[in-house]
Order: C-alpha cells, then structure tokens, then sequence
C-alpha cells in the first residue's frame, strides 16, 4: 500500500464497497482453490493435457504449453503463443488445475478467433499501464499545485484508461471461462454433476476478482474526480 494523502477526504466512502467485493472475491477465490485442488478429476488428466488437448481441438498445435515457477502465475502470453501453467496446475489431475488450465487456453483460442474485445484489451494495455501509474502522481501533483491545473485534468483522463482497461477486462475473462466450462463438459472431462459445479464454482471465484477490480476502478475515478470538484470550489 502506499500513503494516501486523501485518506480523509469525504470521498474515501466510494472506496468501502470496493474494498468488500475484493475481500470477498479473494476469499472466494482462495477457499474454492484450496478445496478444489484437493478433489481428483475422474478423467486423470493434468492441467498441461488439458490445455494441450484443447489447442489441438482448435488447431493451434504451434502454441505452446510451459511450466512456469509461482502460485496461480497460470497465463497466455499472446507475443510468445505459450500457455504457461504454474507448478500447481501444470502436473496436478485436480479440478481446481483443470479448471484453471482450460480457461487460460481460452484466451489463446480467443487470439486465433480474432476475439474483438480481446483485441481491444491488447490495445490498451500500453496506455493503461502509463495511466495506472502516472495518472495517480499527475492528480497529486495537480491537486498541490494549483498554478497547474491542467496536471489534475490529464491526470484524470490518464487514469481512465486504465478503468476503461478493466471494464474490457471482464467480457474477455467470462468468455473464456465459458469456452473452458463448454469443452470441460462438452468432452467430458468432468465426469460427474460434482465436478462440472466444482470447475463452475472456481471459475466463477476467479471472475469475481475481475469484477471486484473493475468496480475498485470506477470507484477511485470517481473519488478522483470528486477530489478534483472539490478543489476547483
């Protein structure tokens, strides 16, 4: 965390409804990973199989699959064309690995179908990146120096575009969580009413936390401009 030099400013309200949907995102997240990864998938396939299985099905046998070092890392780099599976998903049979796996590997059957939003979201990154950061710090230094008030307005609009990021963000992760659901079940992978409502619930955690962090984005936009009003009366 960093200091907050707006801490008491009357808009800090906008961010309690953020910081409850995170804190029951991350705990939905957390006990559907640690009760799911306890539970066997009855087709005895790991993550990497399943990921590799689901490239082939779609024709992308130039997309790799890799193992990469760290808790839930799981992610499609698009410039490489690799699906890199975390050490805990890429060998494990689980329901939670499975799950998981499947939905990462949408996202590169996304990039081979051309995808709109994701293309949107691979658009944006660059400014979203340089509005996260810097739109933060130009508010500040606008807010504090008011022979600048251009600062605080290019601040604002900085950081928007890391909002309009996270927005684009969630049809692009529901949709590959749809897309894995639908192969999961559809080849049956998951082989029982248990275990599609286990891969169910651990996609549906994961994309609350995209929710979650969509809605504490909007929020400090809002308390952002808030802040802004504020001192311009």
């Amino acid at each position: 965390m960093f200091f907050d030099p707006f801490l008491y400013h009357p808009s800090t309200i906008l961010l309690i409804p953020a910081l409850i949907l995170t804190f029951i995102a991350q705990s939905k997240i957390s006990s559907a990973y640690r009760r799911y990864s306890r539970v066997r998938s009855s087709s005895g396939r790991t993550g990497a199989e399943i990921a590799r299985m689901i490239l082939n099905e779609n024709g992308l046998y130039d997309v790799r699959v890799e193992q990469v070092a760290g808790d839930l890392t799981d992610h499609y780099d698009p410039r490489s064309q690799v699906v890199r599976l975390s050490s805990g998903v890429y060998g494990s049979t689980s329901i939670a690995a499975i799950a998981v796996a499947a939905h990462e590997t949408g996202h590169a059957v996304q990039h081979a179908d051309g995808y709109v939003p994701l293309k949107i979201r691979s658009a944006f990154v660059p400014v979203a990146s340089f509005g996260s950061q810097v739109g933060p710090l130009l508010i500040l230094l606008g807010f504090f120096l008011p022979s600048f008030p251009f600062l605080l307005t290019l601040g604002i609009y900085a950081f928007a575009f890391a909002v309009l990021f996270q927005i684009v963000t969630l049809p692009v992760e529901y949709n590959a969580s749809n897309r894995a659901l639908a192969f999961l079940e559809g080849n049956g992978v998951v082989g029982s009413n248990e275990e599609a409502m286990g891969a169910r619930k651990m996609l549906s955690a994961a994309a609350l936390t995209y929710v979650a962090a969509a809605l504490t984005a909007i929020l400090t936009l809002l308390r952002f401009v808030w802040i802004a009003q504020g001192r311009d009366e």
